[in-house]
């Protein structure tokens, strides 16, 4: 399912380094250590209704990503803040509106791996785009498993919401040649992870399953399902799941700020059949939709 291009972006200004510049000039350095080493972390983030959904936990998680790698110069929360508001507010974005909000760790003054040739400063980036949610919820998306393994903490700790996403690539370019939407990654002991972007959860006899977030990001839409889930009086466990039992699920569904929570209903060929007449995944939607509607914060 690849996300089309929407006319209404075509002269959207984006934040670069404490200033708004139109698309077309918005730039980085070529020094930049997002362009020598994919040395950058990064947030994605939605508006609704004119709140920004989730605001303090995404900044938060990049402040947290930015400490792991030892960036200096972080902006504080105010500063980011008011530069997502100053960009939303230059493209009258209110809603329906999505944001990607990445943090490198600035210019250097010679290319090099050495973090100590960084000697500008962070560089904060604000773009934000008109983006509903990018897949179908009523139809749902198709998965195949990739060979590709999602990185665990003894290679690169995926708690990490960094920019160098070549293993998500490469699992993504699978499913792309294979006719699906997305690919579903496994950890380094072969149980199902997450996909290439989303975290995943299954469903079977009214428990609603997700795997450990050990080789993958804890997301902000996951952690959202599961307190909903808890709220309802849904039972949630986090273990280890092997991907024949995603084949075998009554739902499948996966979670993130991009789709919300967006049904599956095919992995490797196999048909998702729901045997329990499940409506997990509805019912919690339901429940997402409502929050979306009256948590955030305003524009």
């Amino acid at each position: 399912m690849q996300q089309p291009y929407n006319p209404k972006n075509e002269n959207i200004q984006v934040f670069v380094g404490g200033k708004l510049y139109h698309r077309n000039e918005a730039k980085v350095s070529v020094f930049d250590s997002s362009v020598q080493g994919g040395d950058a972390v990064w947030e994605g983030l939605r508006v609704y209704d004119g709140k920004i959904f989730k605001l303090d936990n995404h900044i938060d998680r990049l402040h947290a990503s930015a400490k792991t790698l030892a960036f200096t110069d972080i902006p504080d929360k105010t500063y980011i803040k008011d530069a997502i508001k100053q960009t939303l507010a230059a493209n009258s974005m209110f809603t329906d509106t999505h944001i990607r909000l990445t943090l490198t760790r600035g210019e250097k003054v010679t290319s090099g791996m050495d973090p100590r040739l960084n000697q500008k400063g962070s560089c904060l980036i604000v773009l934000a785009e008109f983006k509903p949610p990018v897949f179908d919820n009523a139809k749902g998306i198709k998965l195949i498993t990739s060979h590709m393994r999602r990185n665990s903490p003894m290679h690169l700790d995926s708690k990490i919401h960094h920019n160098n996403l070549l293993n998500n690539i490469l699992a993504k370019i699978e499913a792309n040649y294979c006719g699906a939407d997305a690919a579903i990654m496994l950890d380094n002991l072969g149980f199902v992870s997450e996909t290439n972007d989303c975290n995943i959860f299954m469903v079977k006899k009214g428990t609603l399953l997700t795997p450990h977030a050990d080789a993958c990001l804890t997301g902000i839409t996951r952690e959202t399902v599961l307190v909903l889930a808890e709220t309802l009086g849904i039972k949630a466990i986090e273990r280890n799941i092997s991907i024949s039992e995603f084949y075998n699920a009554d739902e499948v569904f996966i979670t993130g700020t991009m789709g919300e929570l967006t049904p599956v209903y095919e992995i490797d060929g196999r048909i998702i059949e729901n045997k329990n007449n499940s409506d997990l995944r509805g019912i919690l939607y339901k429940a997402f939709k409502a929050l979306t509607a009256t948590d955030g914060e305003p524009i």
